[in-house]
């Protein structure tokens, strides 16, 4: 390991000696170092190499802002010595060559020089130099802002500036930022700030411009943010006046009502303060109320009359206007058949008629599966013809028809066919199943061709 120590060394030292640039065996990790006053501030140095490799002789000097130069220290490997007036205020860190400034103060402030000649051991007597200067800044944390705002009062757009100001007691070095409604306020042909940015100045002011009005104020070692916001109220408007209803239907500039109907016209501006209105009726040239909202009775209109809403700021000192017209005509059910047009088919339409459609499916399958159609039918068509055509009869539909004297004659001849007929009804009377009424029993005896059972 050491043998590819000194190896590299060499070869180090022979590209300096070629290229006539001096090797960084020392770096410092900042240029610029922020202390605090009354804090102590380290001034690290790393080193490429080992010290019981070389010879090092150095000093850490001091240059102040007014350009006084000064000795701290001077070291070797082995002792450093400390200038007399810095001892309890400079401590000197031997391994690494460190710098340790204790209790930082506005003296402290200036630029910090480390030189340093380094010697190898194995190098014939070459000698290495580096240089490093590190400014040191010493600040003051900022105390808490205060915002003021001047005029005090609010103020009228295009004709009043604002001027912001932020201070603080303490701090050094102090950076502000403007902030309104939490966003930064960045540079405008009507914004102008002061060198530090402690001053803002709104000339002229605009409507935009209103809100709540914060400052922050930095340095490099803290930051503070003011406690509270200031309002900014500016007077402005009107603007963006227009006419509105609720009623009627609107094309354009043009309102068109029913006959007979009570409409109610609101004029609307965005305005600081609240602006005051006139309703004038162009065609009669007159002034017909004073107020934001205008009611009009149909039925009094002959013809198609134009309307004309004036508002006034009485802060700005600025108006503006706006006309429309009013016709009077038949809408029927105009604005509610726009209204079918545009939703051609109700979602609780298709709802309901989805619904039908299931129900009835439903209910046909329900059918098919209980009723079997196709085996009533084909029952229906084997069934004999007097079977279809008699309907059934169980003798108590109406039997009032079948009231009456009714007897038996004995005729010559006959008595086979009157004791098969007995025969034939003591048989039917047997059969309970059958359902046989006196009617049926009548209607089975055979009669004698030319001659009848009753008389």
């Amino acid at each position: 390991m050491e043998a590819t120590g000194r190896m590299a060394l060499c070869v180090c030292s022979l590209l300096v000696l070629l290229t006539e640039i001096s090797a960084k065996f020392i770096n410092v990790p900042s240029s610029i170092r922020h202390g605090i006053e009354g804090k102590s501030l380290r001034l690290p140095v790393e080193m490429y190499f080992q010290l019981d490799e070389a010879e090092i002789q150095g000093t850490w000097s001091h240059t102040t802002t007014s350009g006084i130069r000064t000795m701290l220290v001077t070291f070797t490997n082995q002792s450093s010595i400390t200038d007399m007036m810095y001892r309890n205020h400079i401590f000197f860190k031997e391994p690494n060559m460190s710098l340790l400034i204790r209790r930082l103060n506005q003296r402290d402030e200036g630029d910090y020089h480390l030189n340093l000649n380094i010697e190898f051991l194995n190098n014939s007597g070459q000698v290495f130099k580096e240089e490093r200067t590190v400014r040191v800044t010493v600040d003051v944390p900022v105390s808490t802002p205060v915002i003021e705002k001047s005029p005090s009062f609010a103020v009228v757009e295009d004709k009043a500036n604002v001027t912001w100001t932020c201070t603080v007691e303490r701090g050094t070095r102090v950076v502000f930022q403007w902030f309104r409604d939490n966003v930064l306020v960045g540079l405008s042909d009507r914004y102008h700030f002061s060198k530090d940015k402690s001053t803002l100045l709104i000339s002229p002011v605009k409507k935009e411009d209103k809100g709540s009005y914060r400052c922050v104020a930095s340095n490099p070692v803290s930051q503070e943010r003011c406690r509270r916001a200031v309002e900014l109220t500016v007077y402005y408007g009107p603007y963006n006046l227009e006419v509105n209803s609720d009623q009627g239907l609107r094309t354009g500039e043009v309102f068109t009502i029913n006959p007979g109907e009570l409409v109610f016209f609101d004029c609307r501006a965005d305005s600081n303060p609240a602006n005051s209105y006139v309703w004038i009726s162009k065609g009669r040239n007159t002034t017909i109320t004073v107020g934001p909202r205008l009611e009009v009775l149909s039925y009094r209109l002959a013809q198609a009359e134009d309307y004309l809403c004036r508002a006034f700021n009485n802060v700005t000192q600025k108006q503006d206007e706006t006309q429309f017209t009013l016709v009077v005509a038949s809408l029927g059910t105009g604005k509610e058949k726009h209204t079918q047009d545009y939703n051609a088919v109700s979602p609780l339409a298709v709802i309901t008629v989805c619904s039908l459609l299931i129900i009835g499916g439903m209910l046909l399958v329900f059918f098919r599966k209980a009723c079997h159609p196709k085996r009533v039918l084909m029952r229906i068509y084997n069934r004999p013809i007097s079977d279809q055509k008699r309907p059934h009869r169980s003798g108590h539909e109406d039997a009032t028809e079948d009231f009456g004297i009714y007897e038996f004659v004995s005729v010559p001849g006959k008595m086979e066919s009157a004791q098969a007929s007995c025969r034939s009804l003591a048989r039917l009377e047997s059969v309970q199943d059958m359902h046989t009424t006196i009617y049926d029993v009548i209607r089975h005896v055979p009669e004698t061709p030319g001659q009848s059972l009753l008389k």
